[in-house]
């Protein structure tokens, strides 16, 4: 069985963040971060589970078993006997196909063992140089800086603000700085993903919310109301530097523009019909980030100046948050596939190498030739540390013995979700007789899982699975509606035949 090293954080993570996922384009958004629902304990899930059912073995040819899927496209897959690399069963193996989001699990074994486990992003409230507090008054400059920290929450800034409120702060006679030059800034993940998409924001060393702001609209009288804010489980900030609009027209849904400082959206009126919700992307992270803690000292009875954007020297630390270790990091981009995540940890290993990064392309080839030459993967292409471009490029056979070398180490499989088999009517089966850790990948017309299956009774499995039809992603190319069609039903049929592989290959080698 599967050991997992530590807790699993019960965090909370703002809806919508699977990476790839086809949300609706008026997708509702909860009005809190909701937390995701704790697990029963593994013995209380015995206790109730039936007898396992035997694991039945597979009959037929691989190519009958790929056939039946009705995928089109190409399907790519291997499996190997996970302690020794032996392989039991492939197929096209050597293909070169998008890995979707299964490059998240490259990128955690990259950051972890380059920034280590006891790694923290930190964020901080710091004076200006020679700057002193007299009275209430900061004589000087306040610096909010940034550490790169993917998981800064509003919440988080607004204990910073408290911190200073406590400490006698009232308001202050020099600057407010925003210093977010911890890692580069980027516009967005991949330009090729829907301008509205929440899984795709801007990527800087001020991160917040996931680099998403909240859009609400209520409609009354055939007039809808709209705004925006940077809600968290305790705090509903309004946002100055980030703007909408109601135009009369059906499509686009959403257009955006960056002008003055501030980033300004519109939205289509004939989409507004009744009272909604959605996060959109932030494509400046640090104006939003600097914009909200204002808000939050303003609602606590101190006043700032409108924010600054700047690097400066490091100053007297007034009040600082520091994220969870980075092995909870990584478990909770792995669980819930945060793009935003996977870039900015990917980002912070090719500094911490003492590289020098400007974009995502140049510290992911950091990233690929680092699992080439430490884990026997050669051959890897990919575009970013996520997995969200397309133009990302792995073979299975690769990314098999990625996960076979990563094992001895005994620590991605702890930190990879449990990967629920299901029954006909795609319920999970508790008493499924293969346990499996892997990471699952989907864009449009693109479906994987990589991982590790493991028979009750039998020898580990390490496998790697992609289905990809790229033609016809190709096709939806431009598609604003973030659920192309047919990408839905081509999807469940890729995974029905992800399980029916892990099946056999359980059989094959149990």
């Amino acid at each position: 069985m599967f050991r997992d090293r530590s807790a699993l954080s019960r965090r909370y993570v703002l809806a919508g963040l699977l990476a790839g996922a086809a949300t609706p384009v008026l997708a509702t958004a909860p009005l809190r971060s909701p937390r995701p629902p704790a697990r029963p304990a593994a013995a209380q899930i015995a206790a109730l589970a039936p007898e396992a059912a035997p694991r039945s073995l597979p009959t037929g040819a691989l190519s009958a078993v790929l056939e039946r899927a009705g995928l089109t496209g190409d399907t790519t897959v291997i499996a190997v006997d996970a302690e020794t690399g032996a392989v039991i069963e492939e197929h096209r193996a050597d293909l070169r196909v998008p890995p979707a989001s299964t490059a998240k699990a490259l990128t955690t074994m990259y950051a972890l063992q380059t920034l280590g486990s006891e790694y923290r992003f930190i964020t901080r409230v710091e004076t200006g140089a020679g700057a002193r507090i007299e009275n209430g008054t900061l004589r000087g400059d306040l610096v909010l800086r940034g550490g790169g920290d993917p998981t800064l929450q509003t919440d988080h800034l607004a204990r910073l603000a408290a911190e200073l409120v406590e400490r006698g702060l009232r308001r202050i006679e020099g600057r407010f700085i925003v210093d977010d030059r911890a890692l580069p800034g980027i516009e967005q993940i991949d330009p090729e993903q829907p301008v509205a998409a929440g899984y795709n924001p801007g990527i800087g060393g001020l991160n917040l919310n996931f680099n998403r702001v909240y859009f609400g609209w209520e409609v009354a009288n055939g007039r809808a109301q709209l705004s925006m804010d940077a809600r968290s489980d305790r705090e509903v900030p309004p946002v100055s530097v980030i703007g909408i609009e109601a135009v009369a027209r059906n499509l686009p849904v959403y257009t955006y523009a960056s002008r003055g400082g501030r980033e300004r959206w519109t939205v289509a009126a004939s989409a507004l019909n009744q009272s909604g919700s959605r996060w959109l992307p932030v494509r400046r992270p640090a104006a939003y980030a600097g914009d909200v803690f204002r808000m939050l000292l303003a609602a606590r009875g101190c006043q700032l100046p409108e924010p600054r954007l700047q690097s400066v020297p490091p100053g007297q630390i007034l009040a600082e948050h520091r994220s969870e270790t980075l092995p909870g990091v990584l478990r909770d981009m792995l669980r819930y596939s945060t793009n935003i995540t996977a870039e900015c940890v990917g980002l912070a290993a090719t500094l911490r190498q003492g590289r020098s990064v400007q974009g995502l392309a140049p510290s992911a080839a950091r990233l690929n030739a680092w699992v080439g030459e430490r884990y026997g993967a050669p051959g890897l292409a990919l575009q970013d540390h996520s997995g969200l471009a397309e133009a990302s490029r792995v073979s299975v056979r690769s990314m098999a013995a990625y996960l076979v070398a990563a094992r001895r180490e005994g620590i991605l499989p702890g930190l990879l979700r449990d990967h629920p088999m299901r029954d006909s009517n795609g319920r999970p089966q508790t008493n499924h007789p293969v346990e499996v850790r892997a990471k699952t990948g989907t864009l449009d017309f693109v479906s994987a899982l990589a991982g590790y299956a493991e028979p009750r009774g039998g020898r580990p499995i390490a496998f790697a699975i992609v289905s990809a039809d790229l033609p016809r992603r190709e096709a939806t190319r431009g598609d604003e509606s973030e659920r192309p069609a047919g990408a839905r039903a081509w999807t469940g049929r890729a995974r029905t035949l992800q399980q029916d592989l892990i099946e056999r290959w359980a059989g094959l080698h149990g």
